[in-house]
Order: C-alpha cells, then sequence, then structure tokens
C-alpha cells in the first residue's frame, strides 16, 4: 500500500477526434512555450499506440515506459529533461499493458508518477487520437482537456464526438483550432463546433485559440526541431503563445479531491 501524495500540479489532457491535427505538436510546442515562461511543466506522452513526442523534439530516449511497467528501470531513469528543463515520460508505440497492469505493479507506477507531479506546476498529457477507452481515461483522470481539431470537416465531426463522451465524464474543455487557412477560416470552424455543442448538448465550449497553416511548422518537424523553438516569431509559435496565455488565465477545474495519478489507476482498474 502506497500513501497517496497530494499533487499540485495542474493536469491537462491534451486529445483530438481524429489523427493528423497536429495534436502532438501543439502538446510539444505548448509544454516548452510554459517551460519557457517559467511554468515547472511536465511532458507526458500518453498516446500508447503512436508515442512519438520524443521524435518531434530531437530525443532520442534511452528508456520508454516500456521498460518501468517491465521492471528493466525505474521512472527516474526514464524521465529526459529538454528545453528550459521541460520534463517529459516517453511512451512506448503499441504498447498494452499500461492498462492490463496488476494491481500491485499498477499502484507501484501510479506512486512513482504521483511523487514526480509534486515537482511540477503543469502536466500536459498527450492522449491518442480518437474515443477509445484510454483516451477517455487519461482525460477523466486528468478532469480537464484542450480538443484539438483542423477546419476539415471530418475533424469537426470527430471532434465533436469526443467533447460529447468528455463532457459525460464531466471533464472540463477547451477548443484548439489548428492549421487554419487563416483567422475566419478559424472562427468558422470554431463557430460550426461551438455551435453545435451549444444546441445538442447545451455546453459552451471556450475557444483558447487558432494556430494558422504555416510552412515553419512542417520544416521544423522535418528538422526533429519544435517549431517554438526553431521558429519562435513565426504565426503558429505566436498564436501557441497566445493560448498558452488565455490557459494560464483560467482556473483549476473544481472537485478533484484525488490526484491525477490515483484517478488515472482507479479507471484503468476498472
Amino acid at each position: 500500500m502506497y500513501k497517496r501524495l497530494e499533487e499540485r500540479s495542474r493536469v491537462i489532457a491534451i486529445a483530438s477526434g481524429k489523427g493528423g491535427v497536429g495534436k502532438t505538436n501543439i502538446a510539444v510546442n505548448l509544454g516548452l512555450i510554459l517551460a519557457r515562461q517559467g511554468r515547472r511543466t511536465l511532458l507526458f506522452d500518453a498516446d500508447l499506440g503512436l508515442a512519438n513526442v520524443d521524435i518531434l523534439m530531437g530525443l532520442v530516449p534511452r528508456y520508454s515506459l516500456r521498460e518501468v511497467i517491465g521492471g528493466q528501470c525505474s521512472l527516474e531513469e526514464v524521465i529526459i529533461r529538454g528545453p528550459h528543463d521541460l520534463l517529459l515520460v516517453p511512451g512506448a508505440s503499441g504498447i498494452q499493458e499500461l492498462a492490463d497492469l496488476d494491481p500491485l505493479a499498477r499502484d507501484r507506477l501510479i506512486h512513482d508518477l504521483a511523487l514526480l507531479a509534486t515537482e511540477v506546476d503543469i502536466i500536459l498529457v498527450d492522449s491518442g487520437a480518437g474515443i477509445s477507452r484510454t483516451v477517455f481515461s487519461f482525460a477523466a483522470a486528468a478532469g480537464e482537456a484542450i480538443v484539438v481539431a483542423t477546419p476539415e470537416p471530418t475533424s469537426i465531426t470527430d471532434a465533436y464526438g469526443l467533447i460529447k463522451g468528455l463532457q459525460r465524464l464531466k471533464v472540463s474543455m477547451h477548443l484548439l483550432v489548428n492549421r487554419a487557412a487563416n483567422k475566419l477560416e478559424g472562427q468558422q470552424a470554431a463557430g460550426r463546433l461551438q455551435g453545435a455543442c451549444r444546441r445538442f448538448l447545451q455546453l459552451e465550449l471556450p475557444l483558447l485559440g487558432i494556430i494558422p497553416e504555416d510552412p515553419r511548422v512542417g520544416q521544423a518537424v522535418r528538422c526533429q526541431q519544435p517549431f517554438s523553438e526553431l521558429y519562435p516569431r513565426c504565426p503558429a509559435a505566436q498564436a501557441l503563445e497566445e493560448a498558452a496565455a488565455r490557459l494560464q488565465g483560467q482556473e483549476l477545474p473544481a472537485g478533484r479531491s484525488q490526484g491525477f495519478w490515483q484517478r488515472l489507476g482507479r479507471l484503468l482498474g476498472r
């Protein structure tokens, strides 16, 4: 039995209704922007189907969660320190063991993660795309989520499906429209999604920001560097900085007596 630790960090899951919308790129660069602003930030790669946060940051982790779960190394040995002291817990592609851990091993991992969470201000959880049980578990445990969508109709439709599920789990949500051709297109996409949420879900979905389509983003990916580091004054980086400022102006979701990792352990143990 491990002692319950009191977490002081704000935990935000970053999710999307479909793949290919730039969710992980947003998670990496948002984490770096927050860290650069002096916020002690931890980025947890929880996209267990396609873990690639380390690739976007040009980092080569020696270990991943797979080795922690298998007992080959400790969580402390897995953590990578990136630019501006951003902490990264690298995931492992195709991993299923996290949901299938025996209770003792899961409790040990959750305890170690919770201990780490007492030392940071913000935890960003890069969860998978879609509406899988794992995605919902991470978002429900966090209690707060950024839903990333693009103006494409399929992305809007899939984002709405994700939002419906998150609303049932009482997750506080923010919308981030990525890869908009211009501000008007981004506003129109946000308006369609916000209108559907208001009409059918009686939900007010706040818009966190609109990130423009920016060729510098693709160039940075090819260089395996975050665009906010390689091109800090590019339009995408500036828009994400504005979104980060809005995010920090909002209060923590209420009614979260348990820590994130304890909630996640309970949800995965169902």
